[in-house]
């Protein structure tokens, strides 16, 4: 049974947060959050909590099936921009740049793979 995690308004670029999804989307959930753990990038932490979360939600909806037997991976992580801040900057001559700080929402869902039989 699939749980499901969100991150909403992450003070990150959506372009920065998507090179880390496409980095663990489809891996086991033991391995990306290895990638995340070490992972240099900034976001590599709020992303790390959000599929932390997850494999909890996954916990609470399967109660009395264990993590370890249940091989889960992240099966579908997205993200979508988020509210803009917008700012002004002084600019010469009197004018002002326009400042925008992004943010995104990241979902993540992760599953259980079924076992093979050989």
């Amino acid at each position: 049974m699939e749980a499901v995690a969100k991150l909403n308004n992450n003070p990150t670029s959506t372009r920065k947060m998507r090179l880390l999804a496409d980095l663990i989307r489809g891996l086991d959930v033991e391995k990306a959050l290895n990638i995340l753990k070490f992972h240099p990038k900034h976001p590599s932490t709020p992303l790390e909590k959000l599929l932390l979360s997850a494999v909890a939600n996954w916990k609470v909806k399967n109660e009395g099936a264990r993590v370890e037997d249940a091989n889960l991976y992240v099966k579908t992580i997205f993200v979508d921009g988020g509210r803009m801040l917008k700012r002004m900057r002084p600019a010469p001559q009197g004018r002002g740049y326009r400042i925008r700080k992004r943010s995104n929402h990241v979902t993540l869902a992760v599953d259980g793979r079924p076992v093979q039989q050989g």
